[in-house]
C-alpha cells in the first residue's frame, strides 16, 4: 500500500474507531440507570466481546506461545487497566474532569516517542495535542465540578497511562515489520487481549451480584423505551470489537501519537450523541471545544517522524541506526 494510501485509511479507522468508542456511554447509560452497576455494564461489555471473538483467538492460538507478553500487556493496560481506572476515577472525581485527564494520554504518547524510543517530533503533533486537550476541557466542562481528591485524580492519570498502553501495544507490529518480523496478526491480540481483560474484570467487577433481569426488560433513552439487550448488543458488537478492530489497525498504519491525539474526537462524538440520543444539550463552550479537538487532530495527522540522526533504540537489546530503517512500513513519508 503506497504512504499516503496507508494515512488516509488509517485517518478514516482511527475516525471509525472514536465514533465506535464514542458511542459506549450513550449505550451504557440506560443500562446504569436501569439498575445496573457501572462495573457490571464494563464486565459485560468486555466478557461479551471476548465471547465473539473466541473464534479468532482459537484461529491466532500461536500467539499464546510466540508473544505471550504482548497479549498480556494488551489485556492487562488495554482492555482492563483503561476501563477499571476509569470507573473507580469517577467514583471519586467528577466525570469531566477523569476523561480529561484520560486524555492526556496523547501527550504521554508523544512523550514516549521522544524521551523512550529517542524519536523526534515534529511541532505540528505538539500543537495539535495542546489544542486538542483544550478543547476537551471545554467540551467536557472541566470547570463545571472540580473537586480535588488526590486518589481519585491518581487512578484517573492510571487510565491515561493505560491507554497509551493501548497505542504504543497497537504499535507493536510496525516495529516488528520494520525488523524484518513477522508481526502479530491485530486482530488476534485484541481477541486475547480481551480474553485476559475479561478475566481480570471478572475479578474487579464480581458479576455473580449483578441483576441479571435488567437485560430482560426495557430501558428508557430520552423518553423512548428500548430493549437493554440491543444496547448490550450496541456496546459489545460497535463500541468494544469494532471499536478495538478499527482502533489497533489505525494505530499501525499512522503512529501512536497521531492515532491518539485522533481518539480525543471520542470525547465529542460521546457528547453530540448524547445530545441527539439522550437529549442532553450542548452549551456554546463545548461546540467551541469540540471545533478546537477537531483542529487538534487534523493538525496532529499531518505528524510524520523523522529520520533520526544516531542509533535509536530499539527495545532491550540492542539499538538500529537510521540506516537500518526507522521508518515502519505503511508510515513512511511519501
Amino acid at each position: 500500500m503506497h504512504a499516503s494510501q496507508g494515512r488516509s485509511a488509517g485517518l478514516g479507522l482511527a475516525l471509525a474507531s472514536a465514533f465506535a468508542f464514542g458511542g459506549s456511554g450513550v449505550a451504557a447509560k440506560p443500562l446504569i440507570e436501569s439498575g445496573l452497576d457501572p462495573l457490571h455494564v464494563v464486565w459485560l461489555r468486555v466478557a461479551g466481546a471476548a465471547l465473539v471473538m473466541l473464534p479468532v483467538a482459537w484461529r491466532h492460538r500461536a500467539l499464546v506461545r510466540s508473544r505471550p507478553v504482548l497479549l498480556l500487556g494488551f489485556g492487562l493496560l488495554a482492555v482492563a487497566g483503561v476501563q477499571a481506572c476509569y470507573f473507580a476515577a469517577i467514583s471519586r472525581i467528577p466525570v469531566g474532569v477523569a476523561l480529561l485527564v484520560e486524555y492526556l494520554a496523547p501527550a504521554l504518547v508523544l512523550g514516549w516517542v521522544r524521551f523512550v524510543q529517542r524519536r523526534p517530533v515534529t511541532r505540528a503533533a505538539a500543537v495539535g495535542v495542546v489544542l486538542a486537550v483544550g478543547g476537551l476541557a471545554c467540551v467536557v466542562e472541566v470547570w463545571s465540578g472540580l473537586s480535588f481528591d488526590a486518589f481519585g485524580l491518581l487512578l484517573a492519570l492510571g487510565a491515561a497511562c493505560c491507554q497509551v498502553g493501548y497505542f504504543v501495544l497497537s504499535d507493536q507490529g510496525s516495529a516488528d515489520a520494520a525488523d524484518g518480523a513477522e508481526p502479530p496478526h491485530p486482530v488476534g491480540v485484541i481477541a486475547y487481549g480481551l480474553l485476559i481483560g475479561a478475566a481480570v474484570l471478572t475479578v474487579v467487577a464480581r458479576p455473580w451480584g449483578m441483576d441479571w433481569s435488567v437485560l430482560g426488560g426495557d430501558t428508557a433513552m430520552n423518553g423512548t423505551d428500548v430493549p437493554a439487550w440491543l444496547l448490550l448488543v450496541w456496546i459489545v458488537l460497535l463500541a468494544t470489537v469494532i471499536a478495538y478492530v478499527t482502533g489497533v489497525i489505525s494505530v499501525r498504519l499512522l503512529s501512536p501519537a497521531v492515532a491518539g491525539v485522533v481518539a480525543c474526537l471520542e470525547a465529542v462524538i460521546a457528547t453530540v450523541l448524547a445530545w441527539v440520543l439522550l437529549g442532553e444539550h450542548l452549551a456554546a463552550p463545548q461546540l467551541i471545544g469540540g471545533a478546537l479537538v477537531l483542529t487538534g487532530a487534523l493538525i496532529a495527522q499531518s505528524f510524520t517522524p523523522k529520520a533520526p540522526s544516531g542509533p535509536v533504540a530499539s527495545g532491550p537489546g540492542g539499538e538500529r541506526t537510521a540506516a537500518e530503517g526507522e521508518l515502519p512500513a505503511g508510515r513512511a513519508a511519501s
